[in-house]
């Protein structure tokens, strides 16, 4: 584990320079205003072949709106000048590091985990992924038609202390012999100062490698590529469900669980406060009401609900890849800017299955499927995977099941509908059709 220095006049220097670059990448959590950049703290990583200064800085940026986000900058400093990168006007340039052999080196050389220090990963074929948004990660070993030595890292843009999700939680699952993530093979950790407390060290994690996975396919991608050709998606489903429970199974065995005594007045209340939020920026949502309020109660009437335990906790068909006959789960960190405890806290096994069965209709949109094609379409995915996952958990559902099922497909629903009139309202109808569906009956 490495440990922060601070910063010097050089650093300073290096990050005015970068500076104006910085808010035109996606993973810049400021938008739309001015942001206060300084250097914080600076990680020491040094290239094994001496090719090139390595700075990993860590960036403080404040925004006027307020609050304060802990940025990773990896930057390479070469003796030449690069067209790509920023002239430093003495004959030096600085260039992005994420995807830079020196970097790579300097960061495997001084990584934990399987592989060991530097591991056998190809550091010189590297391409950068371009369309991941909070994060940046790069394909190692990126050669035409593949090669020894592949594998994913990824680089946390914003670093908040403590265990990261998405390391710590497949690395568990590992450990209890699951196989439905890619595993991880490296990652580097770092101590720097609080943000709020900076004579205070905290520990947190900068990055992690994962294998590469040939031949994957996204998830959300293939299902509405089967819509689209009028194809059931009901197999993969099925098998989609099964991944899904035994994960569950696997991350019950490797976090602690926790009973709820007051399980069913909380989730009620939950959807009634989660209503109010929607109806409040929705007006079309006051006529399901009444249906809302009727599944509350029957919640309220239950004697109770299942222990919550850890979960993914956004898991939707864009967070699966498929491969060959099977499936891999993806992306257990969350909302990276949500502070760590949101992130981490038990919940109920079935957000997860609300989550993907909420994905199935909007694959089915996005496939182009409207009215009757539709409603075949989703219902038999949906049956498939409920049946999966029952068949995986060796337990038959039961009418307690079906509720809670509806009603975080309820609370997923309503928080579509309101990041839809918000920001595509002509992918309104889609949430619609799922509360008509829903609330039918209740």
């Amino acid at each position: 584990m490495l440990t922060a220095r601070a910063p010097d006049a050089s650093d300073q220097r290096l990050l005015a320079a970068v500076a104006a670059d910085l808010p035109t990448r996606r993973w810049f959590p400021v938008k739309g205003a001015a942001a206060d950049l300084t250097v914080h703290a600076v990680v020491p990583l040094v290239d094994p072949l001496g090719a090139a200064d390595v700075r990993v800085l860590l960036v403080a940026a404040r925004s006027a709106q307020g609050g304060d986000t802990l940025l990773q900058v990896p930057l390479v400093v070469v003796p030449s000048d690069e067209p790509a990168g920023t002239p430093l006007g003495d004959g030096r340039t600085a260039l992005d590091g994420v995807a830079h052999p020196a970097f790579l080196r300097a960061w495997f050389d001084r990584a934990e985990g399987p592989l060991g220090p530097p591991g056998p990963v190809d550091l010189e074929h590297v391409a950068a992924i371009t369309s991941e948004q909070s994060n940046s990660s790069v394909v190692l070993g990126a050669t035409e038609g593949g090669a020894p030595g592949r594998a994913i890292l990824k680089v946390l843009r914003a670093l908040q202390p403590g265990e990261n999700p998405d390391i710590d939680v497949p690395r568990r699952l590992v450990d209890e012999g699951y196989t439905g993530v890619p595993a991880p093979v490296a990652w580097l950790r770092a101590s720097w100062p609080d943000l709020a407390s900076p004579h205070a060290l905290v520990t947190g994690y900068l990055g992690v490698t994962s294998e590469f996975v040939p031949g994957a396919r996204d998830g959300f991608e293939l299902a509405c590529e089967l819509a689209g050709a009028r194809e059931p998606f009901d197999a993969g489903a099925y098998r989609l469900g099964a991944v899904t429970a035994r994960m569950h199974a696997a991350l019950a065995r490797a976090y602690p669980t926790v009973a709820d005594a007051d399980g069913p007045d909380r989730l009620a209340q939950a959807l009634l406060e989660r209503f109010a939020w929607a109806r409040d920026a929705v007006d079309e949502l006051e006529r399901y009401r009444p249906a809302v309020e009727r599944v509350a109660q029957r919640v309220r009437a239950l004697p109770s609900t299942p222990p919550r335990q850890r979960v993914h906790g956004d898991l939707h068909l864009g967070q699966v890849l498929a491969v060959d006959d099977d499936w891999l789960v993806l992306d257990f960190e969350g909302e990276p800017l949500a502070p760590l405890e949101a992130r981490t806290r038990p919940d109920l096994a079935v957000r997860d299955v609300a989550g993907l069965l909420r994905s199935l209709d909007y694959a089915a949109a996005v496939g182009g499927l409207t009215g009757d094609e539709a409603h075949a379409w989703t219902t038999g995915a949906r049956a498939a995977l409920l049946a999966g996952y029952g068949q995986a958990s060796a337990s038959e559902p039961g009418a307690s099941d079906e509720l809670l099922t509806r009603v975080l497909e309820l609370d997923k629903t309503l928080y579509e509908a309101v990041y839809e009139a918000r920001n595509r309202p002509a992918w309104l109808p889609i949430p619609l059709a799922g509360l008509d569906r829903l609330t039918s009956g209740a």
